[in-house]
């Protein structure tokens, strides 16, 4: 557990605080108009290793130096991240000391979008600390500054992180779809429709960029319902070259042990340390992780309950008296911008220089860093 203090003059900034992975949808954005919840679970802290921030363009003057610097984290159209990294991000509720500067406060949509900078200060000394984020389409969270809070450790014991076993046995699956609220002007004010989760579109968008890096162009099959669902219309819509196609695999705990010949295995990664997870006898299959919730839900799917009960039995377990969840009313859609941030940071996507006079046949899948190192608590 660890307490955020300010660096100016040490005054306790949040409540205590236990590390996690950093949620696949940190940085999305998404819809136009969006009431979107809190990022964090309350209690929880992660950290942003790479670069993040209000995007600049890498074209103009002196911006090549940059963009080199950087290592090339550019996109298509030329923006390159912010500057900011190693900052950490808190549930709003559990800042503590802390006021808004007035002046900083940018946004105003529909709330506080933090392109300003730090828009929170240190309540005693006035140190700029923090920036709250809380716009439309954007995950409401608070951003702390790394120059300008410390950790501070509370307690002696440092536990290590939950074996799978009671990872597992704790999680809870995160339902694919999800009534989603917007506001629709002054006329309509505030509503809500039923949509596919904006998590679950997050969480594909960054697994289609390792299937992607992974394959090194070759097609991609995945398993036939939900995950075909999520994944094989993309896949199919990507360039691919020639060769066999490479088959990808549900794998994880209390599932069966994962087919040998798949080339691809879809992994939960741990909640904590942000690890994908691996057979206990290792593989050479490479893992594309996913959320826990999302991962859950594809290796174990709930039932989807019909509005009018059969007229047989049902088991105990299934009887409900609430209606189930109407389905979403358009295809399952990848977040692009969390696939390409993805994409351009495995360090494979970034170091491969096509060769397109070559003859592709017989290419090797490429072998990205570790999936967990983009979101992996160090």
């Amino acid at each position: 557990m660890f307490v955020f203090v300010c660096a100016g003059c040490g005054a306790e900034l949040t409540a205590p605080l236990s590390r996690v992975a950093l949620p696949a949808h940190a940085h999305q954005v998404y819809g136009n108009g969006v009431q979107l919840p809190v990022l964090m679970e309350p209690g929880t802290f992660a950290v942003e290793s790479e670069p993040w921030g209000p995007a600049w363009r890498s074209r103009e003057k002196g911006a090549p130096d940059a963009e080199a610097v950087r290592g090339g984290h550019a996109s298509a159209d030329g923006l390159l991240s912010g500057d900011v990294t190693d900052s950490f991000v808190i549930a709003p509720g559990d800042t503590r000391g802390t006021v808004l500067i007035p002046e900083k406060c940018s946004g105003y949509c529909c709330g506080l979008d933090g392109a300003d900078g730090p828009n929170m200060a240190c309540e005693v000394c006035g140190l700029p600390v923090a920036s709250r984020i809380d716009d439309c389409s954007l995950w409401q969270a608070v951003w702390l500054a790394p120059d300008a809070v410390r950790p501070h450790a509370v307690g002696d014991a440092t536990p290590a992180p939950l074996s799978w076993a009671d990872v597992t046995a704790a999680a809870v699956g995160t339902p694919p779809y999800e009534p989603i609220a917007s506001w629709g002007g002054r006329r309509l004010g505030l509503y809500h429709w039923w949509s596919w989760s904006p998590r679950w579109e997050a969480a594909a968008g960054r697994a289609l960029a390792h299937l992607l890096a992974a394959s090194g162009g070759r097609p991609v099959s995945v398993p036939h319902g939900l995950t075909a669902e999520i994944f094989q219309r993309a896949l199919d819509a990507l360039p691919s070259t020639d060769g066999p196609t490479l088959h990808a695999a549900l794998a994880g705990p209390d599932l069966p042990a994962p087919d040998t010949d798949a080339d691809l295995l879809l992994v939960p990664e741990h909640p904590q340390t942000g690890e994908p997870w691996a057979p206990a006898g290792g593989t050479s299959a490479y893992p594309v992780p996913l959320p826990l919730g999302v991962w859950l839900w594809l290796a174990f799917p709930e039932p989807h309950l019909p509005a009018d009960p059969p007229p047989q039995a049902l088991p105990t377990e299934l009887l409900r008296d609430d209606p189930p969840s109407p389905l979403p009313g358009r295809p399952f859609q990848i977040d692009a911008g969390v696939f390409r941030h993805t994409l351009q940071r495995l360090s494979a996507a970034c170091d491969r220089k096509p060769d397109h006079g070559g003859d592709p046949r017989g290419t090797a899948p490429l072998r990205p860093q570790s999936p967990g190192a983009e979101s992996a608590p160090a």
